[in-house]
């Protein structure tokens, strides 16, 4: 007994000693914090359609190419002011020719969590449309739909070698959009979520909605996220124009876009 007793004092000495030695070591060591995990940068890629030798659609006096730069710039500045963990990529900031292929690679190479295509749309034969409507990519419900399919993605005719880059692909034949038919889109459910609340916020402006559809657009088809086509309004009809063409009329769209954009990050997390 009084051998155990013994040998639990030199045992309590042992551990006092050695606790002593390390708060000792401690006490001079230089305290460090681990590293924390870098946060994931949200990445957005807004894309001015046409540009350069490409004007889009004309209206009287207004071309597409310089609208659809106005609000994509507009567009990124307000989400620059206002969502400081975001970054805004660009497919074009001035008034140059991008391939419709090269916009796809941009966001996919930026590794980008939103790609925004923004766009005017237009009617043949002096009809008149009015409101603004977005696009994911997918299948034809309507001849509108393809109508407004085929007249963006004709910008690959002013492309070199366009015929084998987009493997035969015709923008003029209905038969090439078949492959649309076929596509299975892993992002619908969220694009759509987004093209969702696009349109909430032209209605809430004050714009005619024109609503949420689906197209074969090959500017959409090669990116791998979210991604959504907004015709802004139909720059053949005068007093669409003239909004268009408006600063009030940038404004309004370049914040209904950046509204939706801020709604749909936070319901991400």
């Amino acid at each position: 007994m009084i051998c155990a007793i013994f040998a639990a004092k030199i045992m309590e000495k042992r551990l006092l000693s050695l606790l002593f030695i390390v708060l000792s070591l401690c006490w001079g060591m230089e305290v460090r914090a681990l590293p924390a995990q870098e946060a994931h940068t949200f990445t957005l890629v807004l894309d001015a359609g046409h540009g350069g030798k490409d004007p889009g659609a004309l209206g009287k006096s207004g071309k597409e190419k310089n609208i659809n730069l106005a609000v994509a710039l507009a567009v990124g500045k307000l989400v620059e002011d206002n969502m400081k963990d975001v970054k805004v990529v660009y497919t074009r900031k001035t008034d140059v020719f991008v391939e419709l292929d090269e916009r796809a690679n941009i966001a996919n190479k930026a590794k980008a969590d939103l790609f925004v295509s923004i766009h005017t749309n237009a009617l043949p034969n002096k009809k008149q449309g009015v409101g603004s409507e977005t696009y994911t990519l997918g299948m034809h419900r309507a001849a509108d739909n393809l109508a407004v399919a085929k007249r963006e993605n004709e910008a690959i005719m002013l492309e070199n070698d366009y015929e084998n880059r987009y493997e035969g692909f015709d923008p003029k034949s209905a038969e090439s959009y078949i492959i649309f038919e076929f596509m299975q889109d892993k992002n619908m459910e969220q694009s759509v979520k987004l093209a969702t609340l696009i349109q909430q916020q032209f209605r809430s402006a004050g714009r005619v909605d024109k609503g949420v559809h689906q197209a074969g657009f090959l500017v959409l088809r090669a990116t791998s996220m979210p991604s959504c086509l907004i015709e802004l309004g139909y720059i053949t009809t005068a007093s669409e124009e003239n909004y268009l063409t408006s600063t009030r009329g940038v404004n309004e769209l370049a914040m209904s876009i950046y509204q939706a954009i801020k709604k749909y990050k936070a319901n991400q997390k």
